[in-house]
């Protein structure tokens, strides 16, 4: 689970740092499973496929989050043969804008995005806060396209006097990139409204 928020922080009150759920380790490699009955063998195989994908899922939600992801914290489970084994986790990642920096913003967005959707197969909560980096994307996109539009505006009446009409072209054509972009965010918006990622604490669960 990654719960995507302003800072690096646990969300939920799961493995906070220093808890026994933090600190256990990996179930070994040879576990005793003699005296089991086949009930408890099967219970015993089910945890060990879980503990991989959970395992999976969160390095790669962390690995492309790179600055942006906190640590893996896990929660665990104790199987029949008295190991434990990873049953859920979770992984921070840092969605606050980079202030006064459409441009970092951006870019970092992209990253947040890119790291929702690591996993081979990303949850609909991955999927979600995917979304709402899309949508934090769209402003400054909007931003810039309205600063670019802006300079070519100022740029064109100073290099024409009583001019051939370019300079309103590009003005016009700026304005229209901003509202299509701002028709997207809305769009976008909208789409993550739906699907329930309005907050920024909302979570990216790993794939049962």
């Amino acid at each position: 689970m990654v719960p995507a928020s302003p800072s690096p922080e646990r969300s939920g009150g799961k493995a906070a740092s220093g808890s026994g759920e933090q600190t256990a380790s990996a179930p070994a490699g040879n576990t005793d499973t003699q005296g089991l009955d086949p009930s408890q063998l099967k219970l015993l195989s089910q945890l060990k496929s879980r503990d991989r994908e959970v395992r999976a899922h969160e390095s790669a939600h962390q690995a492309v989050g790179g600055q942006y992801a906190g640590a893996v914290s896990y929660t665990y489970q104790r199987g029949p043969d008295g190991a434990q084994y990873a049953v859920g986790g979770e992984v921070s990642i840092d969605t606050a804008p980079v202030e006064g920096n459409p441009q970092a913003t951006i870019a970092k967005m992209q990253t947040v995005r890119a790291a929702a959707l690591a996993p081979a197969e990303p949850s609909a909560q991955d999927q979600a806060v995917a979304a709402q980096a899309m949508q934090l994307m769209l402003q400054p996109r909007a931003e810039l396209a309205t600063e670019s539009a802006e300079e070519g505006s100022a740029s064109g009446q100073s290099s024409t006097s009583g001019g051939s009409g370019d300079s309103g072209d590009e003005a016009d054509s700026g304005l229209r990139i901003n509202q299509n972009a701002s028709a997207t965010y809305q769009s976008i918006s909208g789409l993550v409204e739906a699907g329930d990622a309005r907050r920024p604490s909302s979570p990216i669960q790993a794939i049962a």
